[in-house]
């Protein structure tokens, strides 16, 4: 496919179950944004539910990719970020006037518009994104700026649970955002179980994780947790993970699905439970994951379990998404 000057390789979810590389035009500048051009986009489960139809509130067209490492095509107009330097793209695109922009909490803005999924995001050739939300990876590879924003997610559920050193932490669901969760909680400190449904990817828990206990629910005993963390998905498993917190502990919710929560209150109460919902992340969440890269505390090529190109995205990302038990991480390099 030839490009000319003025447009660009995308690759477009144009109906579920259908993918197309298709040329669409550049975007255009914009003041107080900054023009990027893609080196390695994450493909996040957000994607494969796009694909196949099962994310609500979304359009078609559309192109996916929120997980992004970008080189800058421009200097920064404050000078953070200059021609050429390698960013970690924040994908949440805030209004910052709503009461949580306003009070420090711009990852749960009440008109968030998230790229790749409320508008087009990062698979394709050269984005246009506000100044604010790119933020400056020297020392990384482009892979490993690439997931640094799957890894705020778990990262800024750690925070919420404020555990710390000699904490016990149960991370229930194996999945990306389980495993940058369960990373986090042991740089914190804390002692950390693994529990999934699926051996196979409790193999690959293991191989990001070998100080961890990893298990299968089955399998499992009972305990009582610092910090409990739900990263299933599944509104059964986020109802009975209650009874794993420990008198005085934490019930962090990473997952969001349709439901209703149900516990039984005097279980919820006789443990003082403190009940977190853990939305995106926060600039401090993506700066903390980028120092633990920089400091080597993340198996980036653990995590990074498969890679791909655009045009071979097109075969190999309706393939993965029905291959999750053995999928961490797949990258797309353009």
């Amino acid at each position: 496919m030839t490009n000319f000057p003025n447009e660009m390789q995308s690759l477009v979810c144009d109906q579920p179950g259908r993918l197309e590389l298709v040329t669409r035009p550049r975007p255009e500048d914009r003041p107080g944004h900054i023009r990027l051009k893609i080196e390695a986009i994450g493909i996040c489960g957000t994607d494969y539910h796009i694909y196949k139809g099962q994310q609500p509130f979304l359009s078609y067209p559309r192109i996916m990719g929120h997980e992004l490492a970008a080189r800058a095509m421009q200097d920064s107009s404050d000078g953070r970020i200059k021609g050429g330097d390698l960013v970690a793209v924040n994908p949440y695109i805030t209004c910052g006037e709503c009461r949580a922009c306003t009070t420090g909490k711009p990852n749960c803005c009440e008109n968030i518009g998230v790229l790749g999924v409320h508008r087009d995001g990062g698979m394709c050739e050269e984005i246009v994104i506000p100044e604010a939300n790119a933020y400056a990876a020297p020392g990384l590879q482009p892979r490993a700026a690439a997931m640094v924003e799957f890894l705020a997610i778990g990262a800024h559920g750690v925070h919420r649970a404020g555990i710390g050193s000699g904490s016990t932490a149960l991370v229930v669901g194996a999945g990306p955002i389980g495993l940058g969760a369960a990373l986090f909680a042991q740089i914190a400190g804390a002692s950390v179980t693994v529990r999934d449904t699926s051996s196979e990817r409790l193999d690959l828990a293991r191989a990001i994780l070998p100080d961890a206990t990893c298990e299968t629910v089955d399998a499992a005993g009972g305990g009582a947790f610092d910090a409990v963390f739900d990263a299933t998905g599944n509104i059964k498993a986020m109802n009975a993970g209650l009874r794993f917190v420990a008198h005085g502990g934490a019930y962090v919710l990473l997952s969001v699905v349709k439901g209703d929560l149900l516990f039984a209150d005097p279980e919820f109460h006789k443990r003082e439970t403190t009940l977190f919902a853990s939305r995106n992340a926060l600039k401090a969440d993506f700066e903390h994951v980028m120092d633990c890269m920089a400091r080597g505390l993340v198996p980036i090529d653990a995590f990074g379990t498969h890679s791909t190109t655009l045009e071979a995205a097109v075969t190999d990302l309706p393939k993965w998404a029905e291959d999750r038990n053995t999928v961490v991480k797949a990258l797309i390099h353009v």
